[in-house]
């Protein structure tokens, strides 16, 4: 039996569908790792995570299947053993599967058996359940595979214990939110006290659509002792050795990586989304368009660190109603991050739709401007194959303070779940501080005046946020609580010191909206209950709970 392992811990990107593709880059990786006795990749690093229904797809299933043995052929070169996750189809039902290969052998497959089904997963829908999962020998060692989910719940661990595992190995796609590496760290220390197995928790990264994954892999030793900790927001390759003895086995202690912090993690968080998914769609740059305001600022600000500057365009499209500020802050902006910045006009349509619609007032004059900027950016965007970003925050999109087919179209949004004081603390922090592996300039990335100016959509003379919405310190903390936490109105009030009214009021307006969020483009999930995936409420509903 063997008294030591070497173990490398693969954190790398994927791309969903992409079999052949992933398949390539697992083996570049296994290359990498050099003289190790194993490779360990994450939860469906060979489909692509989250596959969604292409599973129901029999030809996708077949091909994984076909993919995952030439996986398991390619190690008959003598190289390291690995351990990748894929799809798995016996008896009519498909799993998601881990398997163990080495010496061109299939040695172990394990299906993983707890399947998450609330906030972003619907694993149920897809998948079929598997086994209380045995433990693996591998060259006289024991270990267990609980496969993500298997971890959150206790049985799979405990009976991977009372099997005789003497340490795990737990496969993941684990998407970022706000405070998930706590969780997972509590989590994990939770399972090593209730077994006293060392566990290594390993971690996808990249990003998937409206998932962000951000890798922080680690390991916890039997001991409840931190051996080694990865970095977040990119791939990494560590080479972690396993020493056993009558006492057990443990993880000698190697690099332990500072995770980001808010609201570094945030802002990462969504470099990493909008770049995996302009890249991954093809994409050669995004076009947004930059009003002088703070929401255009910030998605103008995180484009040029995650895709640089040549590959982001900046328009300003002014109306009458354009402040002098307005202008020479969009301009200064697109200065400052060192962006090409156009002005175009919507004046002279204005005018064609005055005269089209004798003179329209009120809401709807306001709504033709803002639709005439969205059909003035997305003629730009069909000439040039640029995709347009979307620049709306989750306060306006919560109450539908945005104008469906005006400032709601496009392609992506970076700000999607991220709230307009949340929108205030990334742009302060950003124009302080560059985060790691940004592409953009050092130093401030936006004038100070869009910061510290009272927002307004500027499409009527005078215009103020606030005259049509609470302060935003305070409707932030009124929307916390209806949409992340689920509370009532009056428990709502309660815990906020929100009048009753205003926050009857707002959960009106929270709902009215939802038809608008439909219709919206995906974007970077952020908190525990971001509109898309979270949080999926019927758009004809009667209930609200104020009064």
């Amino acid at each position: 039996m063997a008294t030591s392992l070497r173990i490398a811990l693969a954190q790398v990107n994927q791309r969903v569908g992409d079999i052949a593709g992933n398949v390539e880059r697992m083996l570049e990786w296994r290359v990498r790792a050099g003289a190790v006795d194993i490779v360990m990749f994450p939860e469906l690093q060979l489909t692509g995570y989250p596959p969604e229904d292409l599973v129901l797809k029999a030809e996708f299933v077949r091909r994984s299947m076909e993919a995952s043995e030439r996986l398991i052929d390619s190690t008959a070169d003598g190289g390291p053993a690995i351990l990748f996750g894929s799809l798995h189809a016996e008896e009519g039902k498909t799993y998601n599967a881990y398997t163990l290969a080495e010496d061109g052998k299939l040695l172990a497959r394990r299906l993983k058996r707890e399947l998450p089904n609330y906030g972003t997963f619907d694993e149920k829908r897809v998948f079929a359940q598997g086994p209380l999962p045995e433990p693996v020998t591998y060259k006289g060692v024991t270990f267990g595979i609980p496969i993500c989910e298997d971890i959150w719940l206790e049985p799979v661990c405990a009976h991977l214990k009372q099997a005789g595992a003497q340490f795990l190995l737990v496969p993941n796609g684990s998407p970022y939110e706000l405070n998930k590496d706590e969780k997972r760290l509590a989590l994990v220390e939770r399972r090593v006290t209730e077994t006293g197995l060392p566990i290594a928790y390993l971690n996808r990264v990249g990003g998937q659509d409206e998932l962000v994954f951000e890798g922080a892999s680690f390991v916890v030793n039997g001991d409840g002792s931190l051996a080694c900790h990865m970095p977040d927001f990119e791939e990494a390759l560590a080479v972690t050795t396993w020493t056993g003895d009558a006492g057990g086995w443990r993880c000698e202690p190697r690099a332990i990586s500072a995770v980001s912090e808010f609201p570094e993690d945030v802002y990462r968080a969504m470099m990493m989304g909008l770049k995996d998914y302009v890249d991954a769609n093809g994409f050669p740059g995004i076009l947004l368009g930059l009003s002088g305001g703070i929401d255009s600022a910030l998605s103008a600000a995180v484009a040029v660190d995650a895709l640089g500057a040549d590959r982001v365009h900046c328009v300003m499209m002014p109306s009458k109603y354009t402040s002098r500020d307005s202008l020479d802050d969009a301009e200064n902006c697109a200065r400052l991050l060192g962006c090409r910045h156009d002005v175009i006009s919507i004046a002279p349509g204005v005018d064609a739709f005055d005269a089209m619609l004798d003179n329209p007032q009120g809401l709807a004059a306001e709504n033709i401007q803002s639709r005439l900027r969205m059909v003035t950016l997305m003629a730009l965007s069909n000439a040039s194959g640029e995709m347009l970003l979307t620049t709306g925050n989750k306060s306006e999109m919560s109450v539908g303070y945005a104008t469906l087919y005006g400032d709601m179209a496009g392609g992506y949004s970076v700000l999607k779940d991220a709230y307009k004081t949340t929108v205030f603390t990334l742009s302060r922090w950003r124009n302080r501080r560059r985060p790691p592996g940004a592409l953009g300039p050092d130093g401030p990335v936006m004038p100070d005046r869009v910061i510290t100016k009272p927002p307004s959509a500027e499409l009527r003379p005078d215009q103020k946020d606030e005259d049509s919405l609470p302060p935003y310190a305070v409707l932030d903390r009124i929307l916390d609580a209806l949409v992340e936490r689920e509370l009532s109105v009056a428990e709502t009030a309660a815990a906020t010191g929100a009048d009753t009214t205003l926050v009857a009021k707002i959960e009106r307006m929270v709902l009215r909206a939802e038809y608008k969020r439909r219709q919206s483009p995906p974007g970077v999930k952020i908190g525990i209950r971001n509109f898309g995936r979270d949080r999926r409420y019927p758009i004809t509903n009667a209930f609200h709970t104020g009064k």
